[in-house]
């Protein structure tokens, strides 16, 4: 059984970065869970409205917060 795709959470901390904001900041405007966030730094899986509060918080598109990681197996 091949592995499943993973999301890689970097650009989220990148534009973080760019705006000079923290986790905690990010875990207040959005009101998510310390765990949730937590999770997000670990790359785990978030729901699809997780991701959606980030965006509506950030006034982002998805793209702009997680790229997909494929298994270097399934691209051949």
């Amino acid at each position: 059984m091949p592995n499943s795709p993973t999301f890689s959470y970097k650009p989220l901390w990148k534009l973080l970065i760019d705006r000079d904001m923290t986790k905690t900041q990010l875990q207040e405007l959005t009101g998510l869970s310390p765990a949730t966030i937590a999770k997000l730094g670990r790359g785990g899986n978030v729901t699809t409205d997780v991701l959606a509060r980030i965006c509506n918080a950030l006034g982002c598109e998805i793209e702009e917060i997680c790229t997909l990681m494929r298994n270097e197996a399934e691209e051949r």
